[in-house]
């Protein structure tokens, strides 16, 4: 993961290559906060495969980059 001021600052870092995902830092946190809110509960167990997925979908990650496998 790379943190980039803005698009113009993606462009010249990516060198005419081909982007992959790029999101928001406001998004990120939100995808941040989904996955991560329970952690800390006594009763935490970890998400499935479809938990995190839903979790994605719910953070408008979607597409096949956010597909999980």
């Amino acid at each position: 993961m790379n943190l980039f001021r803005s698009e113009e600052h993606v462009e010249r870092w990516l060198a005419g290559r081909a982007p992959g995902a790029t999101i928001p830092v406001a998004q990120l946190a939100e995808l941040a906060f989904a996955w991560w809110r329970d952690r800390l509960s006594p009763h935490w167990r970890p998400h499935t495969r479809d938990q995190n997925q839903a979790i994605l979908d719910a953070a408008g990650l979607t597409g096949d980059f956010w597909r999980l496998p």
